[in-house]
């Protein structure tokens, strides 16, 4: 009988002293949440401090300028859009091409295995390295040179193992009843990609995509490496504007600068005027990339509460 107790007793205070651990593990890890979100507010609100009072009109409308008080970020945000376009257009199409075919047509065999560990690893690679690829692929070989389709095929490289990545596992996700029940009923294998697990998995699908445009419009290192200006006062070519007439597809050959280019040259000059502009350019970059992820949030949930399955 009191072997059992004591070893009761034993047990008790094994207890009590993981239960210390993970106490003590608990206050660690709550501490280090708050140095990193304190850190986060303290810099965001410096900016905001700093940016705020920039932020008007006339700084979407200006064109960067050598006097601080009249320079614009026109031609930088018009710059992302148009890359962004670019980058959506060849990710989004050859990413989710590429996952429905990997998950759903290609037999399961070593080459596939070996492709799924390469875009899993792709997925981790520095934004430096694809665009030393860019460089010698896109500027060099096929002769782009130092363009928005540069720089968009650049982005589209960068965000495509995101893409492939979370559209398979979007497409993982849907019960296996699903397909089976569409086979049953006759459908090819088309009609059930098509017509349930297209439908049931763009929840995952646009969230993914999303978060990846997001990372590629914050992008430095790889636009720089390709070209990307530093100072520029014009606009690409509006198709069918001009003498003579810019053609449909000349504004994809433009120079160009983007939002995140614009604010590393503000930052790099020794006027504080200028760190303002930096630090205005920078809070309407995060705000931007703020707004995709509550977008792709909020989608994800209004999709998914609209699923029935």
């Amino acid at each position: 009988m009191s072997s059992h107790s004591d070893r009761a007793a034993e047990l008790r205070q094994i207890i009590k002293s993981h239960k210390r651990w993970d106490i003590l593990f608990g206050l660690v890890g709550l501490a280090a949440m708050a140095v990193g979100i304190l850190t986060l507010v303290a810099l965001f609100t410096q900016m905001v401090i700093e940016g705020y009072p920039r932020l008007s009109a006339e700084f979407f409308t200006n064109f960067p300028s050598r006097r601080a008080g009249q320079a614009g970020i026109l031609s930088a945000w018009v710059g992302s859009f148009l890359v962004m376009i670019v980058t959506a257009l060849f990710a989004i199409p050859v990413g989710i091409a590429s996952a429905i075919y990997l998950e759903e047509y290609a037999r399961k065999n070593w080459f596939t295995d070996v492709i799924e560990i390469n875009i899993s690893n792709l997925a981790g690679v520095p934004s430096i390295v694809y665009g030393l690829l860019a460089l010698g692929l896109f500027v060099y070989a096929f002769g782009l040179g130092q363009s928005i389709m540069s720089a968009g095929l650049t982005l589209a490289l960068l965000i495509l193992p995101i893409v492939i990545v979370t559209t398979r596992e979007a497409l993982r996700s849907i019960p296996q009843v699903v397909r089976e029940g569409a086979y049953a009923c006759g459908a090819t294998k088309w009609q059930v990609v098509s017509d349930h697990l297209l439908p049931y998995g763009t929840p995952g699908i646009l969230t993914g995509v999303i978060i990846g445009l997001s990372r590629a419009i914050g992008e430095t290192a790889p636009i720089i490496t390709i070209g990307a200006l530093t100072f520029i006062a014009f606009l690409p070519p509006v198709p069918f504007t001009g003498e003579p007439a810019a053609g449909l597809f000349d504004w994809l050959f433009s120079p160009f600068t983007v939002m995140p280019i614009q604010i590393f040259n503000w930052t790099s000059r020794p006027d504080p005027a200028f760190q303002a502009n930096a630090a205005a350019a920078s809070l309407v970059l995060v705000v931007l990339t703020l707004g995709m992820n509550g977008l792709a949030i909020w989608l994800r949930y209004r999709l998914r509460k609209n699923i029935k399955w």
